[in-house]
């Protein structure tokens, strides 16, 4: 598969800089690391990016992640590799990832389940990760970037 354009943010250069702060600010709102990968991953997978699961697991192997637990991921549900806060945040990411699928898609007990875990800053990172990520699984998906691709 070929992209139908450049990726918008090599062509808009102020755009990767504003980016570039925002993962900044990701980094330093406290979350774990593992949590942010996982969270990257798993929205990617619902929204069929395939150049962000590529990124995300290539970035998460890097930071110390298992090829067992990235397997797992999509049936996170099913399986006992992840802690009870990366459940919480993994859930809070398909919500937020699949507003249109219903009504009310954030629930407050999924708010709460992923509150009991992470305080308001490490929770304003991993909702700024998830936002930011689905912004890219869009971009990507649109201008169809091939996997493997990089930024």
């Amino acid at each position: 598969m070929n992209a139908r354009m450049t990726n918008p943010a090599e062509i808009l250069p102020d755009a990767t800089k504003g980016v570039q702060n925002i993962y900044k600010a990701i980094a330093q709102a406290g979350a774990p690391g593992a949590t942010l990968e996982l969270v990257h991953l798993r929205a990617s997978q619902i929204n069929g990016c395939s150049p962000c699961v590529f990124g995300g697991i290539k970035s998460a192997l890097k930071n110390g992640e298992t090829d067992e637990r990235l397997h797992q991921v999509a049936a996170w549900r099913d399986s006992d590799l992840f802690t009870a806060s990366e459940r919480a945040a993994l859930e809070l990411a398909e919500a937020a990832t699949r507003l249109a699928d219903r009504p009310g898609a954030v629930t407050d007990e999924i708010w709460a389940a992923a509150a009991e875990h992470f305080d308001e800053r490490q929770l304003s990172g991993i909702v700024m990760m998830i936002a930011l990520t689905n912004m890219f699984n869009r971009i990507n998906t649109t201008v169809r970037t091939p996997a493997g691709a990089t930024w």
